[in-house]
């Protein structure tokens, strides 16, 4: 089994979306569990791209294009693992907040945590804290990731945690918060769960809080 997967984790490292796709479709031909493909094809090279990132050999747009890769694997397995009723890590709401439309930085999340085998609902940008809310409720999420990149926008972060209070979610809803302008003291301030600087750190913090 090992020999057929070996190929994936290169590939993902390289960033070489076609070799991901087709090492993949070759272990599926081979019969392999697409439960087996996930967690020992493509979510081991993913924690490596996160290490060589914080080791300063892997920087924003190789972590993109490796995510990208791995993702064109996991476009292929994801009707097999859904078939095979394989539960995700946790299920993520994640969206830049209202106001701004910066969002590599929250799609680079997004990414990497779907590469962390998380279920993800990517609201996209500008989004209203009672859209928040409602994918949230709607999806039965355990985490709310919000993304700002401007100053005057990251103060409509507290507003979705208010609106998270008010609907009677906050309860079973941790919430993470990132971006350029945010720190540790400030997430705290606002009543988030958590606080991360890159994607990398957001894969781990989430998978802390999701537990």
């Amino acid at each position: 089994m090992e020999e057929i997967l070996t190929p994936i984790y290169q590939a993902i490292l390289d960033g070489d979306l076609e070799s991901v796709k087709s090492s993949v479709q070759a272990a599926m031909d081979a019969g392999l569990p697409a439960e087996n493909i996930l967690k020992e094809g493509l979510i081991p090279p993913m924690g490596e791209v996160g290490r060589l990132f914080e080791a300063g050999e892997y920087f924003v747009p190789e972590m993109l294009v490796s995510a990208r890769a791995m993702q064109g694997g996991l476009t292929l397995i994801k009707p097999l693992l859904a078939a095979d009723n394989v539960k995700p890590v946790g299920k993520v709401v994640i969206g830049t907040v209202k106001g701004d439309l910066h969002d590599i930085g929250k799609n680079l999340v997004s990414i990497m945590l779907e590469g962390a085998g998380f279920e993800i609902k990517d609201l996209g940008t500008d989004v209203p804290p009672e859209k928040f809310v409602e994918a949230a409720r709607e999806s039965g999420t355990g985490l709310v990731a919000m993304s700002a990149l401007l100053t005057t926008t990251m103060t409509a972060m507290p507003l979705v945690i208010q609106a998270l209070e008010a609907a009677g979610l906050r309860q079973q809803v941790k919430v993470l918060v990132g971006g350029a302008p945010l720190t540790d003291a400030y997430a705290r301030q606002i009543g988030a769960d958590g606080y991360a600087s890159d994607a990398n750190a957001a894969v781990r913090v989430a998978l802390g809080l999701l537990g």
